[in-house]
């Protein structure tokens, strides 16, 4: 487990904390489970009463654990693989609708339909090249910042949409449980949407993205 804790009571802000790995078997650390909304056990509550963390277990420089701790978050909302995930469900989409019949004529044939289509893959496209960026700097050995809040954040959003939107093309069968009988594919995209909402808040939530982008990547000053 990565743990970060404040080491110098007496250092400014941002400073005097470090960057530690404990073992979750160390005495004292306990955990409760977490359970979402799609009964899903993911994520955990840790506690930890009189719990002593070793020495060998810090990581890197002693007091420099919070800029260890935001390289680490950089490297976690690249979104690389949402934008995979996005072409996936998108391709999905648009076979279901040429596939799925409505009063005489397939769904791909509407024109509601075929419009959220055009959006949807547009934004994957967008999607997919804001993770070729954070994927480029990476390959360069360098640590994206605001370009890996870009990518999450628009990522995020856009997988929500994705999801919003295949649910309202599959009408209410779209929101059938995913082991119905009756559900459409496999309700991937029921059980996405339950699971980018989450997202809006891992790995830093909408608010701090926008914090980032605006001060890190805009230059603006701190409100």
């Amino acid at each position: 487990m990565i743990l970060i804790a404040r080491t110098d009571p007496d250092a400014p802000k941002h400073k005097g904390i470090s960057y530690f790995l404990v073992d979750m078997k160390t005495p004292g650390i306990s955990t409760r489970p977490l359970i979402d909304m799609m009964n899903n056990h993911g994520f955990n509550e840790v506690f930890f009463e009189n719990a002593r963390v070793p020495r060998d277990c810090l990581l890197g420089e002693e007091n420099r654990g919070w800029y260890m701790a935001t390289t680490t978050l950089d490297f976690e909302r690249s979104s690389i693989g949402g934008a995979v995930g996005a072409r996936k469900m998108l391709e999905e989409l648009v076979a279901y609708t040429r596939n799925t019949r409505l009063n005489g004529h397939r769904l791909a044939d509407e024109v509601r339909v075929r419009t959220r289509l055009a959006d949807a893959g547009v934004e994957a496209e967008l999607g997919r090249l804001l993770s070729y960026r954070v994927a480029t700097l990476q390959a360069r050995g360098q640590v994206p910042n605001y370009e890996a809040s870009i990518a999450k954040l628009f990522n995020t959003d856009m997988q929500l949409r994705m999801a919003k939107s295949g649910m309202e093309i599959m009408g209410l069968y779209g929101q059938l449980d995913h082991r119905s009988r009756w559900v459409p594919l496999r309700g991937r995209f029921e059980r996405q949407y339950l699971w980018q909402t989450g997202l809006a808040v891992g790995g830093g939530t909408t608010e701090i993205q926008k914090n980032i982008i605006a001060m890190r990547g805009l230059g603006l000053p701190r409100g």
